[in-house]
């Protein structure tokens, strides 16, 4: 990850966004905002090609778009299976989940994953 300015992030981020059609772009300041609410501490990040946050220094939370998805990285094993119930009927892999851009954004059930991550980002 390479060190940046936050207003150089910011720009990095906002550039990521206006790229991608108007929903999508609706929906990735969504997730940001979803982000920077739920977890205040977290500091933005642009890295490995697109948006997310490191807490307490470490990797937190990533988020993507893509043509008929936006990914929220990483959701660990152990998040995917606490969570298992309300990821049925979403795409899951190693480290991600996909919500379709068919489909509205589950906002409690990302709060929740976002939660989860914060909580094994804890300090030592």
């Amino acid at each position: 990850m390479v060190k940046s300015t936050a207003a150089g992030v910011r720009r990095q981020v906002s550039k990521y966004r206006a790229a991608a059609p108007a929903e999508t772009r609706r929906r990735l300041k969504l997730i940001h905002d979803l982000v920077r609410r739920t977890s205040p501490k977290a500091v933005e990040v642009f890295s490995y090609g697109i948006p997310g946050f490191r807490l307490n220094d470490k990797p937190f939370v990533w988020y993507a778009a893509f043509a008929q998805h936006i990914s929220l990285y990483p959701m660990t094993g152990a998040i995917r299976r606490a969570h298992a119930k309300a990821l049925k009927g979403y795409k899951t892999s190693t480290g991600t989940v996909q919500f379709p851009l068919d489909r509205p954004l589950p906002i409690p059930l990302i709060k929740r994953l976002i939660r989860s991550r914060a909580a094994e980002c804890k300090p030592q």
